[in-house]
């Protein structure tokens, strides 16, 4: 793991969570296409000398469509999987890293979207979703990583944020200047980050996330 991390984040006016879902779906596919455009010499070598089909595995994924999928019905196909997890899989906990990666690995055999996740496991700016129960958030799966993207649809309605932020047992004056962007006119809007880091480590085939940052910062590093 790394305390310290770089972080893509766009973030989209007049966009919902299929807009947000489309545009982290392209964005990584154009990424892939770049590395084979611009690396293919480093890609040939990692491929030699680091983790032998790497290359092929970029290839394979510039191309492929991504799966989709809520989380309820990643929570049923972990629960009929007849596979045993560390964690048994059950509605309303987060996923983790081994779930994410049976579904990516073993399920949809490539990247896969999970969609509309429970609002208690999720952050109070994420838009509520009308069944009350679930918030319009996104994550990108990808095989032997996991998540690579994290996004959501934001809230823009004031009334629902400032009720939210009750029930997490925040106090909306503390949040005064944030909530003000949207009682002073706001628009749907949504966006995700991207691990620049974990991007690496998947296109080069590092084994160790610390070895593909220059200066890495971790618990008990003196840098």
């Amino acid at each position: 793991h790394l305390a310290e991390f770089w972080m893509i984040e766009p973030e989209m006016a007049f966009a919902d969570l299929d807009d947000d879902a489309e545009l982290a779906e392209a964005f990584l596919r154009d990424l892939f296409q770049a590395v084979l455009r611009d690396g293919a010499d480093d890609l040939r070598f990692f491929d030699r000398r680091v983790l032998p089909g790497v290359l092929a595995r970029l290839e394979r994924l510039a191309d492929a469509p991504f799966g989709r999928v809520t989380y309820t019905e990643a929570v049923r196909l972990l629960e009929t999987s007849g596979r045993t997890f560390e964690f048994a899989p059950c509605w309303g906990m987060d996923m983790q890293s081994e779930h994410e990666r049976f579904l990516a690995e073993e399920v949809f055999k490539g990247p896969v979207v999970v969609t509309d996740y429970p609002a208690e496991i999720k952050a109070f700016y994420m838009r509520r979703n009308d069944d009350g129960r679930t918030v319009a958030a996104m994550d990108v799966l990808l095989p032997e990583v996991g998540e690579i993207i994290g996004g959501s649809q934001r809230e823009e309605r004031l009334h629902v944020l400032e009720a939210t932020l009750r029930a997490s047992g925040l106090n909306p004056e503390e949040y005064a200047a944030y909530l003000d962007l949207r009682r002073y006119g706001s628009v749907p809007h949504a966006g995700f980050g991207l691990g620049f880091e974990r991007l690496v480590q998947f296109c080069t085939g590092m084994h160790n996330i610390r070895d593909v940052i220059p200066y890495p910062r971790a618990p008990r590093l003196c840098v």
